[in-house]
């Protein structure tokens, strides 16, 4: 994974960071479901406005010892598929600013091997020392092939929220 991002960033200004936030949250009448990982390595081109995203699934934290233990080996399946990526642009990067805005990033999402192509709105801000990047997106379980048991389907919501927070810092060799 790390090789991935290494020479997607080679010889490019880049920002880096190995401890983005991304949590999700499934709301049912019966139970909401939530999960936070605080292990998200993201790597930005600032030439370019690439970017790229690595998560380990094993890292998502769950209250709950159990829903852990289902969302691994029952959902995502992380032995079989241990990580969920992002590779995409970031539309119009450059007029990124100190000052908060929305913009657009544009790619593709895989998760449980299968990918979707997907566009998410950010709120962003750039100065020297850090690039932020927050926001929510919504995700369909169905689009990446996530069998939901019909003796739990509503226990789980098939339209999932999705969050994050990368704090990115200049990246130096």
């Amino acid at each position: 994974m790390c090789l991935f991002l290494v020479s997607f960033t080679n010889g490019q200004e880049r920002f880096l960071t190995k401890k983005g936030m991304i949590s999700f949250f499934s709301e049912t009448p019966i139970e909401n479901i939530e999960a936070q990982n605080n292990q998200v390595l993201s790597v930005v081109d600032a030439t370019s406005g690439k970017m790229a995203i690595a998560i380990l699934m094993k890292s998502f934290m769950f209250k709950k010892a159990l829903m852990q233990e289902h969302f691994n080996e029952n959902y995502v399946e992380s032995d079989k598929y241990p990580k969920a990526t992002f590779k995409g642009d970031i539309i119009d990067f450059e007029t990124i600013t100190t000052s908060e805005r929305s913009i657009a990033i544009k790619g593709n999402l895989t998760i449980h091997g299968k990918t979707k192509e997907i566009t998410i709105k950010a709120l962003t801000k750039k100065t020297d020392a850090v690039l932020e990047m927050t926001g929510d997106f919504f995700i369909n379980l169905t689009d990446f092939d996530v069998k939901i048991p019909s003796i739990v389907k509503n226990n789980i919501s098939e339209k999932i929220k999705v969050s994050f927070r990368l704090y990115h810092k200049p990246y130096n060799k």
